[in-house]
């Protein structure tokens, strides 16, 4: 047990600093009615000025954390505020999601702390248009929206810079997740048409708060989570917020365990009443072992069409342990970011921000591939190798936004310039230490293999890098109380480079310069509380990369920048404290393959294949969500999509007008929560229960739609209890995830680079039923 003595001295530190928080920070002066903390903090006199101007700022969910019922200041979540109001637009800023002509889904704080989500993937079931490419585990899963697949980098951001997408982050560091589905190039640069995924990391609260949080996972995870945060100084010039987390204990299955341990710091610096300097830095190991692997299914054949001999196997029970107690994935990731925002005056700001992350990994895992006379016996062969891929990726990105507003006669100019954009390392082991292991062949309902010994491999070579760099210009005009008009412009140059080996340097595979991406908007609100409106852009992305392999005529070469298209249709709507929002929409990208060509024209001088755009993946939906509180002290969050997902205009006639693996025709969610009214007495208004409904449709399996993975629902059910002890109040929660033990396949996708129609495809089983309790106190 030699991780215990550091994590010892970092529960002594934190009780350290929980003790010394609570003496520098001067006792807040209590609210007058109608006022806020921060109001009641700040002398007469000294209040700061209102942000007029449109800050192109993170959303600050997090000061909103805390609420005050009956004098009494409650525990954190309890109030099961679940309506999407505001949303982040990147150089756009805040805005409310009436004035937002995209359709932009949430998963609110108050979400986060009440289903006691543990990791950033967990929140993706409750947006309907979302699905995870599950990549070894389920915290390092690949998003995905209206059934495109979301780049690496590029469609992940955190406080609007961008992060690596497929690395684990903890649940407890961000305070919220939104994701804007559609493409959204026309202010971020190039990106898959997969939309943005937007993390917003909690930041120090105006009123003082220290939290501490044990709670238990699956059938013994312990946890613990210490957070606390506030404002020191005149006028609370410096704020704080410190979160530290430790989890460590036998995972899903008996006989696995999982770790995760996290340190984080946001601090706030108001240099005066117009500037603030925002800096975050944050680390996060997480190991696993005995976790289930993924499946593989083998590309079809003319007298074998669907690869494994028959229709697929029914997902086994993940309760039940499929791998060796060595296999697994030790990750760590550690991220910096800065930011300065200054209000020039009441019309015009700055944003300038920063960010760096290092995401490690050591994968070595088991892969299994269902054998050709599997089928539904989920016969399967185990295999183990060294991984000499993507262990470690380096990212940097940048953003500076000036916004401002001004008039020309009648309308008004919300006015944007500025740019964002990104660098990427991606380095890769130079070679395998322990050669492939052949681990036998089993069957997925019975014994799994216990055998082998964990792979290693050496060294470190930088094999791919990316650099994206965009000029952003918008404009929304409003022209009276009912029309506006929003166009925003991206100019974007892109460099890529890769190596073929650790031998070989880098070298140029594709630039692009001034690539255009064009948005325009038209919005109609007949009423204050009601908009339509009609959205039509275009979208530049940086090309997929052809692997390193012989038979490719075209091998680490970029393919040109693609273009994506998009027309969308939408409907909001706000009654009391519930929204509603409904859109339709068209959407094209092109979609890479391999095509046959000339024998000798490659490396291998056999059978040779090229790497092309192929075809076009044509989306249509219709997706829709509600949030807010529909009834007195009933809570909701629901949403539903339908998708066409089709490959059309392919080159190989086998593809043509086939669904799109893993993208679901119907996609659906449900999530309600009910407070016991105050008028039940003061014991029982303290309890609340919540349950949720995930439906998900017949998926493709292979790029033919000889196999689909069949529809599944799983139910979650919960409750909470909220108290008070010496005025300080405490929660005590109480879930169960897949409440019914389904079993299913929650996650398919081709195993070719990121768009395009690789011949195999890779099966995640779904997790089994799960317990989870937490207790929470403030102080």
């Amino acid at each position: 047990m030699p991780h215990r003595l550091p994590v010892l001295l970092a529960a002594g530190a934190f009780g350290a600093i929980l003790l010394s928080g609570s003496a520098l920070a001067a006792p807040p002066a209590r609210p007058q009615h109608g006022q806020t903390a921060r109001q009641a903090a700040t002398p007469a006199g000294k209040a700061r000025p209102a942000a007029t101007a449109p800050i192109a700022g993170i959303l600050d969910g997090s000061n909103g954390e805390t609420l005050t019922v009956h004098g009494r200041h409650a525990a954190d979540g309890t109030g099961a505020r679940y309506m999407n109001r505001r949303v982040y637009l990147g150089p756009l800023g805040n805005r409310d999601t009436l004035d937002t002509p995209y359709s932009v889904m949430g998963v609110p704080h108050d979400v986060v702390v009440n289903q006691q989500l543990r990791n950033i993937n967990d929140m993706a079931q409750y947006l309907p248009s979302v699905q995870l490419e599950i990549r070894g585990d389920p915290n390092t899963s690949r998003p995905q929206s209206r059934g495109f697949e979301a780049d690496v980098v590029a469609n992940s951001r955190l406080d609007g810079l961008n992060v690596v997408s497929t690395t684990p982050y903890p649940a407890e560091w961000v305070d919220n997740l939104q994701v804007l589905n559609g493409l959204a190039a026309a202010m971020y640069g190039p990106e898959n048409p997969a939309g943005v995924f937007e993390y917003t990391l909690k930041r120090p609260t105006d009123r003082r708060t220290e939290r501490l949080s044990v709670g238990a996972d699956s059938i013994g995870t312990p946890i613990v989570n210490g957070d606390i945060s506030g404002r020191v100084g005149r006028n609370g010039w410096f704020g704080y917020r410190l979160n530290m987390l430790h989890a460590d204990g036998t995972a899903y299955a008996s006989g696995s365990w999982i770790r995760r341990d996290m340190v984080s710091a946001d601090l706030d610096f108001h240099l005066d009443d117009r500037t603030v300097i925002e800096v975050d830095a944050s680390h996060y190991s997480y190991a696993a072992r005995g976790l289930a692997p993924g499946f593989g299914i083998s590309a079809g054949t003319a007298a074998n069409p669907t690869g494994i001999g028959g229709p697929l196997p029914e997902a086994p029970d993940l309760g039940r342990r499929l791998a060796p107690d060595w296999s697994g994935y030790t990750m760590e990731t550690n991220t910096f970011l800065a930011k300065i925002r200054h209000q020039i005056n009441r019309d015009w700001s700055i944003t300038l921000g920063g960010l760096y992350q290092d995401a490690m990994r050591q994968s070595f895992g088991i892969s299994d591939t269902l054998t050709p006379t599997g089928g539904t016996d989920g016969v399967y062969a185990a295999k183990a190798t060294a991984t000499t891929t993507a262990d470690d990726f380096r990212v940097g990105s940048n953003m500076a936004y000036v916004n401002g507003r001004v008039r020309t006669g009648p309308i008004r100019h919300d006015l944007v310039i500025g740019t964002n954009g990104y660098m990427m390392g991606n380095y890769n082991p130079t070679g395998a230490v322990t050669p492939p292991q052949n681990l036998g062949t089993y069957t997925m309902y019975g014994a799994a293999p216990t055998n082998g010994r964990q792979p290693y491999y050496t060294g470190r070579y930088k094999s791919s890098a990316i650099t994206s760099q965009s000029l952003i210009a918008g404009d929304t005009l409003t022209i009276d109380r009912h029309w506006s008009i929003m166009g925003t412009l991206a100019w974007s140059w892109i460099d890529q480079s890769g190596a073929l080996n650790a031998r070989s340097p880098l070298r140029k595979t594709f630039s692009a310069d001034a690539a255009f991406s064009p948005t325009a908007s038209v919005m109609y609100k007949p009423a204050d509380n009601q908009a339509f409106y009609f959205t039509y852009g275009r979208s530049v992305e940086a090309g997929p990369v052809t692997p390193n392999n012989p038979i490719y005529t075209n091998t680490n070469i970029a393919l040109p920048i693609g273009r994506a298209t998009e027309y969308e249709v939408g409907y909001k709507l706000r009654y009391r404290k519930m929204q509603l929002n409904i859109d339709g929409f068209r959407m094209t990208s092109p979609y890479a393959m391999y095509v046959a060509a000339p024998r000798g024209t490659c490396a291998s001088g056999g059978a040779c294949q090229t790497y092309v755009y192929g075809g076009t993946q044509r989306n249509y939906g219709v997706e829709a969500q509600v949030s807010g509180e529909v009834l007195p002290n009933l809570s909701v969050l629901a949403g539903m999509t339908w998708l066409d997902a089709e490959l059309v205009g392919s080159r190989t006639a086998a593809y043509d007008d086939k669904e799109i693996v893993g993208a679901a025709p119907v996609q659906a969610s449900l999530l309600l929560d009910y407070r016991l009214p105050a008028s039940l007495g003061g014991f029982a208004s303290g309890w609340a229960v919540n349950a949720g409904v995930h439906y998900m449709g017949n998926r493709a399996a292979n790029i033919t739609n000889t196999l689909h993975t069949g529809s599944y629902t799983t139910l979650e059910l919960g409750t909470r209890y909220a108290f008070h002890v010496a005025r300080f109040p405490w929660v005590a929660r109480f879930g169960v995830s897949n409440v019914t033990n389904e079993r299913y396949w929650a996650s398919v996708y081709t195993g070719a680079p990121s768009g395009t129609s690789g011949a195999a495809s890779t099966l995640y089983a779904g997790l089994p039923r799960v317990y989870h309790f937490t207790l929470s106190a403030e102080f």
